[in-house]
């Protein structure tokens, strides 16, 4: 199912949004300010897949909460039907439970590859040193940032970031099949009380777990 393989694609690349250390001799842009001063969000989203032909597959809604440094909770409910998938890193690990396999797998977040988006919104590293990222633009009421990998081993081919002021408002991601993943985040609220609890997890008593867990 397109769904179950994109789902940790576009979960890791929105974990990069929240990377704090930009380069000062690069040009600022939207995604330069609105991780200035980010130290947490809670949102809502809705998303939408198309196929390489532009036709789409699969339509899903969910829930973004993030607490910087390294950690946030993805968890995404597809309108077709099924449980979803839930992706959290807890600052140590992360963990993406398939729900309605009864599945998850882990993986220590310092095991992730820095040349893919597995760090977005955890808060660490530098989105420089793995990224290019430039200005491209305003269109639809949005300034929009090109994210681009510099690793010919990431999970996507580039992501657009589109701003209204310090609000992410919109994500397209586009992988190597090129089939699109685009986001639209509802009820954003920047710096929001999270809970460590709610950025945790432990797997549930009958499921599979693969990987071993960072202590």
């Amino acid at each position: 199912m397109r769904l179950k393989r994109l789902v940790p694609v576009v979960t890791l690349v929105a974990a990069q949004l929240a990377l704090s250390c930009v380069q000062a001799a690069e040009q600022t842009t939207p995604l330069d300010r609105y991780l200035d001063g980010l130290h947490s969000l809670r949102a809502s989203f809705s998303q939408t897949m198309t196929d390489a032909q532009g036709h789409e597959t699969d339509r899903s809604s969910g829930e973004f909460l993030v607490l910087r440094p390294g950690r946030f909770r993805w968890e995404v409910r597809p309108s077709s039907g099924g449980s979803g998938q839930l992706l959290v890193a807890d600052g140590k690990n992360l963990w993406f439970f398939d729900k309605d396999l009864q599945q998850v797998t882990v993986k220590p977040m310092s095991a992730a590859l820095p040349a893919t988006p597995a760090m977005l919104l955890s808060g660490t590293g530098d989105v420089r040193r793995s990224f290019d990222v430039s200005d491209d633009g305003k269109r639809d009421g949005l300034d929009w940032v090109r994210v681009v990998p510099r690793s010919a081993d990431a999970d996507f081919r580039d992501a657009l970031l589109g701003f209204s002021g310090h609000e992410l408002r919109r994500m397209i991601l586009k992988d190597k099949l090129g089939e699109t993943a685009t986001l639209i985040f509802e009820r954003a609220e920047r710096n929001a009380s999270v809970a460590a609890a709610e950025v945790s997890f432990t797997p549930p008593a009958d499921t599979d777990v693969i990987g071993v867990p960072a202590k």
